[in-house]
């Protein structure tokens, strides 16, 4: 054993030497990889120190270290909360919604953008699709407004003019996803195409070369070669999608909400909001706990997702 082990250790320190040479060889290279990684510690992963708020009575004169211990007693708060199921049902309504309206729509503009023949068409449009992204979300918000406001909304105006009866559309719960949903759609549709625009140059030309002498036209190529060319990175993009589903835009939701449409609007980061901040009696302990449920709910539907990909696509991220 002593002679086994023995002639183990150059092996060791070959390994050592090797990487050793190669850090100093390829410095730069490590250096460019250490910038994210220390923005990742410091900003994502030091701070889930802080986590343990969610299970302690948090006095910020105690510290978090010196404030008592109570369990799970907060989680049990939230879910006996009168609005609990309210907020829990919009949240998984609007992130549902959004998945299912929102994901194909890059998909199909990628696809439509790759097959266009004329080059300055399919430029405009991609500059006109892009733009909306570069819009912040509280200049976003206000449009929507103006665009449905009764008095001197456009939306309005066009109703006015067709004989209709202007209506208040913020004002109504039942309108709040979708106004939400398809707004979202139209700024972020040109952007998320981009991913898979880049997919799709990396497909083999000799594919639809071969395709266009067995007489295949333009349609049957992208259904047949394009499509699945693409699915691997659909089904990626599909799971880390699925891991955000109750993870709602906090800014748009919050920015668009008021009393009317409250009952549709009243999500999981607002909620959280004006419990640990907004309301008079800011509990930051139940807000922690809230986005803490929050995170473990996200975390179980990608690890859910990424196993039904593994096994019926053979693509995951893990």
């Amino acid at each position: 054993m002593i002679q086994k082990g023995l002639t183990n250790r150059p092996k060791v320190n070959k390994k050592r030497s090797s990487v050793l040479r190669d850090m100093k060889i390829n410095y730069q290279l490590y250096i460019l990889i250490l910038i994210p990684f220390i923005w990742l510690l410091i900003f994502r992963y030091i701070p889930m120190f802080g986590v343990q708020i969610a299970f302690r009575k948090f006095q910020a004169v105690k510290g978090i270290l010196g404030s008592d211990w109570i369990g799970l007693y907060y989680f049990k708060k939230f879910f006996n909360d009168y609005m609990f199921s309210t907020v829990i049902k919009n949240t998984i309504v609007i992130s549902f919604y959004q998945l299912v309206a929102g994901f194909p729509f890059p998909i199909i503009l990628a696809l439509a953008f790759n097959n266009t023949l004329r080059l300055k068409f399919k430029k405009a449009v991609q500059m006109i699709t892009y733009m909306p992204h570069f819009i912040s979300t509280v200049v976003m918000v206000g449009i929507i407004i103006q665009f449905l406001s009764p008095k001197v909304g456009i939306i309005n105006h066009l109703i006015k003019f067709m004989g209709g009866t202007p209506t208040d559309f913020l004002a109504e719960a039942s309108n709040f996803s979708s106004i939400y949903v398809w707004s979202g759609v139209w700024q972020s549709c040109g952007w998320g195409a981009i991913i898979y625009l880049a997919a799709l140059a990396g497909i083999d030309a000799e594919l639809h070369e071969a395709a266009v002498i067995d007489g295949a036209n333009r349609f049957q190529r992208m259904l047949h070669i394009d499509l699945p060319g693409i699915l691997p990175t659909i089904t990626i993009l599909l799971i880390m999608n699925a891991g955000n589903i109750m993870n709602v835009g906090f800014e748009k939701a919050f920015l668009l909400q008021n009393s009317l449409n409250l009952d549709a609007s009243e999500i999981i980061s607002t909620f959280t909001y004006k419990m640990g901040l907004a309301s008079a009696g800011a509990d930051f302990s139940y807000a922690a706990a809230i986005g803490l449920f929050n995170s473990v709910i996200n975390l179980i539907l990608i690890m859910i997702v990424n196993i039904i990909a593994k096994k019926t696509m053979e693509t995951s991220l893990w």
